[in-house]
């Protein structure tokens, strides 16, 4: 394994970092790797993502880096990005580091989150500035905030999911006192301002190889009931005599089985039973849950709230809806296509909606309900792929016969008869895929005229 001396010189010697750093050292300031790149190195991985903390303000990086791709993004920090890298100036310190008698880069580290991300690391002198023991919690896979928890909570609630997501991430634990100051101050979560940092951070944990760490230790210092409700109140919940895990164990077991590179498909496999609870029946001493899959109401609430986009949003709706479509290996090429249709319908690709059944089966603990083998994906690929090179349509736009042509044909104005009756004829369609000819669909109409506009229920389509 690469030490920390050999990562973090890399990362020195990296341009734009090295070109940085010497241009702040020879207008005499100084500058440091900092944050999560020395986290990282101490813990033997290659850091994604680079900061220099200096003592420069920012008025001195737009002078010295004015020639270069520089740009004033500060928020809630002072940070100038010089080369798409991260340069922070020092933050003020607060009474207690002057007490204390700190000075940069302390003073500024002080005032993080963590202690594994409060160290700096001077390239000069090859030397670590760590004054909160951040490598010791590494070493001791431990989760502390820096100083006292209930300042670094009060200065910005965002840090206990954060604490919770690196928890997850390396598999460390929170500490006593970092828990319990959580516990404290879960209420101060649901601060409307704070919603889109806290869906950054959840999409950030989708990226881990078993996310469900993150939403468990969410659930036990109690910020999942003021985060994700929907989610939270399936703990426990008992899944049903199909399932051997509670609904809030199978949400969980089917995130963790979909892909990392997809995160709000991931996402999505976390809430696709969040229903359950609004669908809940009792019959014979058991849990059940018809349609739940119809019962987003309180999921949709929770990502509105947490300000996912509406593409999001109308993604993850879609996922859930079309999760419990069946696909077996008796269905009929007849159920496939209108399978087909829905998807078409709630815009939703075959391929994920394949992904999110898979990990449905898998997150099922029943001895009885085992996963998809690979033969059995290949057999419902197939079915699917064997409808679509038939060249099915899907949606009524893909019929061979246009609504100006059911307007001709039955000398009515353009109105929602010409709808009723193009929805008709997709369903005649869909069950008999040859009768989609423009020829055969214009005598349909005429059937239809001649039968007084009715279906083939008796229902009348005008």
């Amino acid at each position: 394994m690469r030490s920390v001396f050999d990562i973090l010189g890399t990362i020195q010697a990296s341009n734009p970092v090295s070109s940085i750093l010497e241009t702040l050292w020879t207008a005499g300031f100084q500058a440091f790797l900092a944050g999560g790149a020395v986290r990282d190195a101490l813990l033997g991985i290659v850091p994604g993502d680079v900061d220099i903390l200096t003592n420069a303000l920012p008025q001195d990086l737009a002078r010295l880096f004015a020639d270069q791709d520089s740009k004033y993004v500060g928020k809630s920090f002072a940070v100038t990005l010089v080369n798409k890298v991260e340069v922070a100036t020092c933050r003020p310190a607060d009474s207690k580091a002057m007490d204390a008698g700190h000075t940069f880069p302390t003073s500024d580290l002080g005032r993080r989150d963590l202690t594994i991300n409060s160290m700096a690391w001077d390239p000069e002198t090859r030397t670590l500035a760590d004054p909160f023991d951040g490598q010791k919690d590494i070493e001791n896979r431990t989760i502390r905030f820096t100083r006292d928890p209930f300042d670094r909570i009060e200065e910005d609630p965002v840090r206990m999911v954060r604490a919770c997501r690196f928890a997850a991430r390396f598999g460390f634990k929170i500490e006593p006192d970092a828990f319990n100051a959580i516990r404290a101050h879960v209420h101060k979560i649901t601060a409307q301002w704070n919603a889109d940092r806290i869906q950054r951070e959840i999409v950030k944990a989708m990226g881990m190889d078993k996310p469900s760490g993150f939403f468990n230790l969410l659930h036990d210092t109690g910020l999942l009931a003021h985060i994700l409700p929907s989610l939270d109140r399936c703990y426990g919940l008992d899944g049903g005599p199909h399932h051997a895990e509670t609904v809030f164990e199978h949400n969980l077991l089917v995130g963790d089985a979909l892909p990392a590179s997809r995160p709000i498909l991931r996402l999505a496999g976390f809430l696709h039973d969040t229903g359950k609870m609004d669908a809940l029946e009792i019959k014979e001493g058991r849990n059940t849950f018809p349609g739940h899959q119809k019962c987003t109401r309180a999921m949709m609430a929770d990502l509105e709230r947490l300000r996912f986009s509406k593409k999001e949003i109308d993604y993850i709706y879609a996922l859930v809806r079309g999760h419990m479509r069946p696909l077996k290996a008796d269905t009929s090429p007849k159920a496939v296509r209108r399978l087909l249709a829905m998807l078409d319908d709630l815009n939703l690709s075959y391929q994920d909606f394949l992904r999110m059944r898979i990990a449905d089966k898998k997150g099922n603990l029943n001895p009885v309900k085992k996963p998809y083998s690979l033969g059995d994906i290949r057999l419902r690929l197939g079915k699917i792929l064997d409808a679509i090179n038939a060249q099915t349509p899907f949606n009524m736009n893909d019929l061979d016969i246009s609504g100006r042509d059911i307007q001709d044909i039955l000398g009515l104005s353009q109105g929602p008869a010409i709808g009723k009756v193009k929805a008709f004829l997709f369903e005649q369609v869909l069950d008999d895929p040859a009768l989609n000819q423009k020829q055969t669909l214009e005598d349909l109409v005429r059937q239809m005229a001649r039968n007084h506009f009715t279906d083939s229920d008796g229902k009348a389509i005008n």
